[in-house]
């Protein structure tokens, strides 16, 4: 059963939330980072980007970066930016965006969990990498960016949510994307313990997006613990966002590809038949109607192509995803494309920015063919995690995405 437990955070005044909470720093150009920083004392790019202000810099990913991270973060509190808790609470948030409204609970999920198979997992992660964000952790002692996690719908839970968004929220505020931002604490301890209660009834819970946080974390929580000690420690847990099923959204993860080999329109198209039906559908963009459709752009025209029977395994739960089905018979046999996390010809898009782009890119000539997928469901995720099994590279986009510094928790105290 899951262990999801409440936490005393580190979070912006109510006067400067909307100008600490930020987005990613890796979705900013470096032209637009730097005004960002430049025009924004309080934002927490500055956290993440410390030497923004200095001449002289430091290697990336050594101590002495990561202790700038620090010290900016220990200003931010010193200056009264960020303020801590007092009491352990759950973080009621709520994003709206393009007319999708997403409801979470910010929380702390359990090491032991990851380690015990409570917490699913549905994607590879790169041990240098784990090394890496392990190391960060333990220098800089904050987590700033919650994992996103699903489960199931709670009745409990979503009747506690509802009730408490509709008293007056703690933050209110609209970012320049058009999203928006409300947040509400829930400290009362009745309903800190209903909702910690409701939460050990459920028997596993997904990661939707973060593995790789989730795994650097549970990592150091490991090597916290072999040391001798007694009670609970700080580094035992780690920041989630956990977003009941009916609230996520799960975009497709589109592919374009730079260039078909020898092969002309009309030899492509031949071979492709030999896997799939293909509907031509003309120059109007035609987006996947359901699981097993492919859209496919083509030299100004549009296809829908579908699987042949016999050309998968529907038993499986990874071969059954369509990104498997492109991969295993167009992309490898046709274009000896083998491996997606390396082959350069292989450019990815997220759905949520329509089809128009991906046909963009190749009118624009920066790709020979685009692939469009139906979305993966939330019950397909979760096959995979429950067969312990692992998706392709790139096959999901999850919304919500959180902003840095709303919430951080630390794991050199616990209240």
């Amino acid at each position: 059963m899951a262990e999801v437990i409440p936490f005393c955070a580190f979070r912006p005044v109510r006067d400067k939330v909307h100008l600490v909470a930020s987005r990613s720093y890796v979705s900013y150009k470096r032209g637009d980072l730097k005004v960002k920083l430049d025009e924004n004392p309080f934002t927490f790019l500055h956290v993440i980007n410390p030497e923004h202000t200095l001449k002289a810099g430091t290697k990336a990913n050594s101590p002495a970066r990561f202790k700038l991270v620090r010290t900016r973060f220990d200003q931010f509190v010193d200056q009264g930016v960020l303020i801590q808790d007092e009491n352990p609470s759950y973080y009621i948030y709520r994003q709206i965006k393009n007319g999708h409204h997403y409801i979470g609970i910010i929380a702390c999920a359990s090491v032991a969990d990851y380690y015990n198979d409570v917490i699913k997992k549905h994607e590879a992660t790169i041990t240098k990498r784990e090394k890496m964000f392990k190391n960060y952790l333990d220098f800089v002692a904050i987590n700033a960016e919650p994992v996103c996690f699903t489960y199931p719908n709670n009745a409990t839970i979503d009747e506690i949510t509802a009730q408490k968004i509709r008293t007056s929220p703690e933050y209110d505020f609209t970012t320049t994307n058009r999203v928006q931002h409300t947040f509400w604490v829930v400290n009362e301890l009745n309903l800190v313990k209903r909702i910690q209660q409701e939460f050990s009834n459920i028997p596993a819970v997904y990661i939707a997006d973060g593995h790789h946080r989730s795994a650097s974390s549970a990592l150091l929580g490991k090597e916290k613990s072999n040391k001798k000690r007694e009670g609970k420690l700080p580094t035992d847990y780690f920041m989630g966002i956990f977003i009941p099923e009916s609230n996520l959204k799960i975009y497709a993860f589109n592919r374009l590809v730079t260039n078909i080999g020898k092969h002309s329109k009309n030899s492509f198209i031949t071979e492709i038949n030999k896997q799939f039906e293909i509907l031509p559908k003309g120059t109007q963009a035609y987006q996947p109607q359901q699981i097993h459709e492919i859209s496919m752009y083509l030299e100004g025209e549009w296809f829908c192509i579908i699987p042949k029977l016999g050309t998968f395994d529907h038993t499986n739960p990874v071969e059954e995803l369509d990104v498997s089905i492109l991969s295993k018979n167009i992309l490898e046999p046709t274009l000896g494309i083998t491996d997606l996390k390396t082959d350069s010809r292989v450019l990815f898009m997220a759905g949520t920015g329509g089809l128009e782009r991906l046909q963009s890119e190749v009118d624009q000539k920066r790709a020979k063919v685009a692939f469009a997928h139906f979305p993966i469901s939330i019950e397909q995720l979760k096959a995979v995690a429950d067969a312990q099994q692992i998706m392709p590279p790139k096959s999901t986009w999850i919304e919500p995405k959180l902003r840095s510094g709303l919430t951080v928790y630390s794991i050199e105290n616990i209240h």
